[in-house]
């Protein structure tokens, strides 16, 4: 693993990335023997309907459920059988962006380091359309990595229907979907919190992306209201899926 990070760090990668190297003194890190109970690629809306602030809402709101007491150790509940976690932007066809490479979440400095990475990151110029299931895709390719661990997820933050590329119903079929399971986060948006029209516009999102987007026996959808309630719902979102898969992933190995 040693080497691995060694040899990622001298990539000339794009600006995220190169951060990461330095927040998370990969060349120091120890190489792990522990078994991996949850791959978790988070995918952050950067389409043109998302604003200045909306997106900083979105960056600060994961850092900041990452840091969650319970979320936290949700994360390091299990000893010894850790989540991996991978973190990027997406928007159109073309505009998928790596944050965070995998990284495995052995302690709070972890969750620290990523969260501190989120909120130094800017964001990037990027075609404005909506690419749900390019995104998919991005998310699936990430997971392919991590074929080890005992659950892999794709997560989705999203403020509107598909417009580019693939529809993501038609792409769920993917050989590389098979044994993941893919989770959202429907915001409202542009009209007045707790409104008639915001209830009916996530009310419809969310059957959306319930219908279109998600996968999985378990699969749910998580909603925010606005932008402002992003880190709530990406902490009930952390909080659901690592209590319910370390249990479940635990129990199936038990005789």
């Amino acid at each position: 693993m040693n080497i691995l990070r060694r040899l990622f760090c001298r990539i000339p990668w794009p600006q995220p990335a190169l951060i990461l190297c330095t927040a998370l003194g990969m060349v120091q890190a120890q190489p792990s023997v522990a078994a991996c109970r949850q791959a978790l690629a988070i995918g952050l809306d950067i389409s043109g309907s998302v604003d200045a602030a909306e997106y900083r809402l979105q960056l600060d709101g994961l850092a900041g459920a990452l840091l969650d007491p319970d979320v936290g150790a949700a994360f390091l509940g299990v000893p010894d059988v850790n989540v991996r976690l991978f973190i990027f932007e997406w928007g159109g066809l073309a505009s998928q962006i790596t944050l965070v490479p995998w990284i495995e979440i052995v302690s709070e400095q972890d969750l620290q380091n990523v969260a501190k990475v989120l909120r130094l990151n800017q964001r990037q110029a990027v075609k404005p359309s909506t690419a749900l299931g390019q995104a998919i895709l991005y998310g699936a390719n990430a997971l392919a990595s991590q074929k080890d661990c005992w659950r892999r997820t794709i997560d989705l933050s999203g403020d509107g229907e598909s417009n580019s590329g693939p529809q993501p119903d038609t792409i769920l079929g993917h050989p590389k979907l098979k044994g993941v399971t893919i989770n959202a986060i429907v915001i409202g948006a542009d009209a007045p919190p707790y409104s008639d029209i915001s209830q009916s516009e996530i009310a419809q999102l969310s059957s959306y992306f319930r219908s279109r987007v998600i996968l999985g026996p378990n699969a749910f959808v998580e909603t925010a209201i606005e932008f402002s309630g992003f880190q709530d719902a990406m902490a009930r979102k952390l909080l659901k899926e690592l209590q319910t898969r370390a249990v479940g992933a635990l129990g199936a190995d038990l005789p």
